[in-house]
């Protein structure tokens, strides 16, 4: 880590996936914490490079590439790849080879701390009336859940092996408001993602910790306790959208977002068959 005089205590940070919906909220929100914020995607930014930005398009897929966006960068906020459910080959470069490419480009350059954006969908096949935590085997959903579990295991091996730290953020839904149903209990605001990014940062020895990334919501399926090292605390709770959620229509009976954790993505596929 490098720490500065000034209020700010990173110098520079790189955030992966920065053109998404997320990376674009996070770029504002992570401003306050460092000089310089590195941001990256394959998708062009929405906006150019502001004040202490620094706009890095890179293919996760692509090894050398990543190695160059790594140098010089303090800390990693992984939220690149493929974010829906695909066909594996479509997943398979920026999510496996991607995430590879990482935390090798960081072992080389000698960075010490990722926050990898994992995902609920690591444990998408568990019911909802069941309550997990951080040791729950994994149950993933699909392919983009099995390389988010995939993820998991590199972080683990790269810091048993290099000693680098991550920690895991198992993101339910993170959207300006809840959606749907399934949303009033996975939903995670975007003030409670930012603080849970600034703890993950900032909290000295993690290891590989894994963290449900979810708001104080009424009905929660996941047990954070295993992740109290961090001091995570969420503010925010989906039961202020629950009446505009609830006045939607009722889902089909058997509707998987309605029975597994991971709604609809374990329907989804396969998708090569004719």
């Amino acid at each position: 880590m490098t720490t500065l005089s000034s209020s700010k205590p990173w110098h520079r940070l790189l955030l992966t996936g920065a053109a998404g919906g997320l990376g674009t909220v996070l770029r504002e929100s992570l401003k306050p914490h460092c000089e310089i914020l590195r941001l990256s995607d394959i998708a062009p930014m929405p906006a150019a490079a502001g004040p202490h930005e620094e706009v890095w398009p890179c293919d996760l897929s692509d090894k050398h590439a990543v190695h160059q966006l790594v140098e010089g960068v303090d800390a990693i906020l992984h939220f690149g790849g493929v974010s829906v459910e695909r066909p594996f080959e479509e997943i398979l470069g920026p999510n496996i080879s991607g995430v590879f490419h990482i935390y090798e480009a960081a072992r080389r350059h000698g960075v010490k701390r990722v926050v990898f954006a994992s995902s609920n969908h690591t444990i998408g096949f568990y019911h909802q009336e069941q309550t997990l935590d951080a040791h729950a085997p994994r149950r993933p959903d699909g392919y983009y859940g099995l390389s988010k579990a995939y993820g998991e295991d590199m972080a683990t091996f790269y810091f048993d092996r290099y000693g680098i730290e991550t920690v895991s953020l198992r993101i339910g839904s993170s959207f300006a408001k809840p959606q749907n149903r399934r949303m009033l209990c996975t939903w995670l605001s975007f003030a409670d993602l930012t603080q849970l990014i600034v703890k993950a940062l900032a909290v000295p020895e993690v290891g590989h910790t894994v963290v449900y990334g979810v708001s104080a919501n009424k009905t929660v399926w996941w047990d954070n306790h295993l992740a109290a090292r961090l001091g995570y605390a969420p503010q925010d709770s989906s039961e202020t959208f629950r009446a505009e959620v609830e006045a939607q229509p009722q889902p089909e009976p058997g509707d998987p977002a309605m029975i597994y954790q991971g709604g609809a993505f374990v329907a989804q596929g396969p998708f090569d068959d004719a």
